[in-house]
């Protein structure tokens, strides 16, 4: 392993808010090419950005288990048994840990390996009309709170605490935020820019989209974003209203049914929601 293309490689995922795993030999027993210390790093489309488990064994049931690690969002520590087809096969059939891989190969040893998923820090971002709004300065205090690097993209806020990074801006440009897959944004513009906000944010793939208004105002925006030509998937995938039914009242109640409703989706939870369900 070259370690100056292996930092190279990890440092390129990270400053890309890439999720990777790294795959690192603990332990080997009999005959095995990859050693204590040899290590791959799989990045989500299953490819190896840098490093080797030696070349003779096969990679290919640990790149599957580093792909679930990064799924799951958890450790794993696998045996891989490198081992004739007979027992290969034999293994297969009786084993039901799924940390114990039988694999068909000339090695015949075993080898473990910690798997370590790296995930980017999740982003909220939180997007203001300006001036002073108690639900976006709530939105802050409880998303940092609950480990979220908060960016606020407000052209003249007043908050009484400081966000992770502020943004004195009217104007979103998506490309420019480096707005990602893995950001969940709160659109909290109260109609006079919503729609032009909103389509920015459809131009890229975002883990969730929220906007707070009432109905009749998200009946608007969604009309005047079909005939934009926004796609429909994005319109669809909108959480508007946004915040889940807890009853909420005051400012701080509206901010936590609105991270509750960012966390529920994040985990698959929650009741059918957006102009889809309206």
């Amino acid at each position: 392993m070259q370690p100056a293309h292996y930092a190279k490689s990890l440092s390129d995922l990270v400053a890309r808010r890439e999720p990777f795993a790294i795959a690192t030999v603990t332990r080997n027993e009999g005959s095995t090419l990859a050693k204590p210390g040899f290590k791959i790093l799989v990045d989500a489309t299953g490819a190896i950005a840098a490093g080797t488990l030696g070349g003779g064994c096969p990679e290919g049931p640990v790149i599957e288990a580093a792909l679930d690690a990064i799924r799951v969002g958890e450790p794993r520590v696998l045996r891989v048994h490198l081992v004739d087809t007979e027992t290969s096969v034999a293994g297969t059939v009786r084993e039901t840990d799924p940390n114990e891989i039988w694999v068909q190969t000339n090695c015949g040893g075993t080898l473990e390996l910690y798997i370590e998923p790296m995930l980017p820090t999740r982003r909220l971002f939180v997007v203001g009309q300006g001036g002073r709004d108690d639900v976006e300065q709530s939105l802050v205090h409880l998303g940092i709170r609950l480990g979220y690097e908060v960016v606020v993209v407000d052209p003249n806020p007043q908050l009484a605490e400081a966000p992770h990074e502020l943004l004195r801006e009217s104007r979103i440009d998506a490309q420019r935020l480096g707005l990602g897959r893995h950001d969940a944004v709160v659109v909290l513009t109260k109609g006079e820019r919503d729609v032009a906000v909103l389509s920015e944010l459809s131009k890229v793939p975002l883990a969730f989209v929220g906007m707070l208004a009432s109905r009749h105002r998200v009946a608007e925006d969604v009309a005047a974003l079909e005939k934009l030509g926004v796609p429909a998937e994005f319109v669809r995938s909108l959480h508007a209203p946004i915040g889940l039914d807890i009853g909420a009242k005051t400012p701080d109640e509206l901010a936590v049914a609105i991270l509750a409703e960012v966390i529920a989706a994040r985990y698959g939870k929650g009741p059918m929601r957006g102009p889809a369900a309206l």
